[in-house]
């Protein structure tokens, strides 16, 4: 019988916070993907029916209803995408989650005549995003479990 001596390598030890942010990122790129299908969603109804969404009140920022559907439809393929590259753990898709979430919260702000409501927790989700993906140190590295 021969014994391996090759050592072992042991799976790097995560602080609580480090562990907190990994399942973060984790619910982040989940978080990506519901909100790109539900911006599909919100842009084909946009597009279907200029009269879906009623505005609220008199705002500086008026757009047309099938123009606020095809930015939201686009920007939900995209967020969708990136949300799939965060669950696969590329670099792109960090990247791009960063960027695409800090852009929603752009977007649901201009979007907050409309609904407000959707528009509000639409933004806090894309805020966690943000914290969850720009705080995960073992994003990109060998270091997941």
């Amino acid at each position: 019988m021969s014994q391996n001596t090759t050592p072992r390598k042991t799976a790097p030890q995560r602080s609580a916070t480090g562990a907190w942010a990994a399942g973060g990122t984790l619910f982040a790129g989940v978080l990506m993907l519901v909100t790109g299908f539900m911006d599909v969603f919100q842009g084909i109804a946009g597009i279907a029916e200029d009269d879906v969404y009623t505005r609220i009140g008199d705002y500086v920022f008026k757009f047309n209803l099938t123009t606020w559907g095809w930015i939201h439809l686009i920007l939900g393929v995209i967020v969708a995408i990136a949300g799939f590259g965060i669950l696969k753990g590329a670099e792109w898709g960090r990247i791009a989650g960063i960027s695409l979430a800090s852009l929603n919260v752009l977007f649901q702000f201009l979007f907050l005549p409309y609904q407000p409501w959707w528009a509000l927790f639409s933004m806090a989700i894309s805020i966690f995003v943000i914290w969850a993906l720009a705080t995960d140190e073992a994003y990109g590295t060998d270091e997941r479990p």
